[in-house]
C-alpha cells in the first residue's frame, strides 16, 4: 500500500474517531441548573455521576445565550457568565418561578454509515423550579411539574409527548425511570430530601436547517431540576469524576 493511501486511511480513522467521541460525549451528557443562596448556575456533565465538565475543555463548546426567568410578572432574559466549572446566571428562582435554558449553538457532527452521511444537531436544555407549582411548557422539548406531587408532563413543540422515557436521579446516583402516558404525564416517588434532576430525550428525524447549516436529525435532551424539601436524608455524592478531555 502506498504511503499516501496509508496517510489517507489514518486521517479518515482520526476523523471518524473524533466524530464518535464528540457525538458520544454529547448524547451521554446533559446540562442542568442548580442554585445556591445567591444565583443559579448551568452545569454540563452528568449530575448523578458527579461529573462536571470544565473550561478549558468541553464547557467551551457552549455559549448559553438563551436564558429566561419566568415569573407571574412574565418572562425576562438573564445573562450567563462562564467560569471554570459552570455558567453563573444573574438571577435565581423563587416560589412559583422557573428558569429555562436552551443551547442552540452546540456544534453539529456528521456520521457515516453504509456510505451515507448524516448530520446531527444536539439541542440540550434545562429547567429549574423552586416548587411543584404547575408550569406551562416553553422549551422545544420540555418537562414541567403539573402541580401534583411527583407528577410531571413531557411536551414536544408545545404538545404532550407520549412514550417518552424520563429518568430521575439524585446526587448519590440513585435513580428511577418511567414512561409518559398518552397525555405526556409521568409520575415518580421522591423519597430523598434534596436535589433531583429529571431527564428526557427525544430525536426528531425531520430534516431541517439551523442558520446556514442543514441537518438530517435533531436530538433533544432536557432536564428539570427541583428540590424536595422533605424525605429521607440523602446519601452523599460519589467522588467527583475528572472532566473529559476536549476532542477538538
Amino acid at each position: 500500500m502506498h504511503l499516501t493511501s496509508i496517510a489517507r486511511l489514518g486521517a479518515l480513522a482520526t476523523a471518524l474517531l473524533g466524530a464518535a467521541l464528540v457525538s458520544g460525549t454529547a448524547s451521554a451528557h446533559q446540562i442542568w441548573l442548580q442554585q445556591d443562596g445567591k444565583a443559579a448556575s448551568v452545569y454540563f456533565g452528568e449530575f448523578g455521576d458527579n461529573l462536571r465538565e470544565a473550561s478549558p475543555g468541553l464547557l467551551d463548546k457552549f455559549s448559553i445565550k438563551n436564558v429566561t426567568w419566568v415569573s407571574a410578572k412574565g418572562a425576562q432574559p438573564l445573562q450567563a457568565s462562564k467560569t471554570a466549572g459552570a455558567f453563573i446566571l444573574n438571577g435565581k428562582v423563587g416560589a412559583g418561578e422557573s428558569i429555562i435554558v436552551e443551547e442552540d449553538n452546540y456544534p453539529s457532527w456528521e456520521e457515516k454509515k453504509d456510505g451515507k452521511a448524516t448530520r446531527t444537531m444536539w439541542i440540550p436544555a434545562a429547567r429549574l423550579v423552586a416548587d411543584s407549582k404547575a408550569q406551562a411548557p416553553a422549551l422545544t422539548l420540555d418537562l414541567v411539574p403539573t402541580g401534583k406531587a411527583g407528577q410531571f408532563q413531557v411536551s414536544y413543540q408545545g404538545k404532550p409527548l407520549a412514550q417518552a422515557k424520563v429518568n430521575a436521579v439524585v446526587q448519590s446516583g440513585w435513580g428511577k425511570e418511567a414512561w409518559s402516558d398518552a397525555q405526556g404525564l409521568v409520575s415518580f416517588p421522591l423519597p430523598w430530601k434534596g436535589t433531583y434532576v429529571l431527564e428526557v430525550q427525544h430525536t426528531d428525524k425531520t430534516a431541517g436547517q439551523r442558520g446556514t447549516q442543514a441537518y438530517d436529525k435533531a436530538m433533544f435532551v432536557t432536564t428539570l431540576s427541583l428540590v424536595q424539601p422533605q424525605g429521607v436524608t440523602p446519601l452523599p455524592a460519589g467522588p467527583a469524576l475528572p472532566p473529559s478531555k476536549d476532542h477538538d
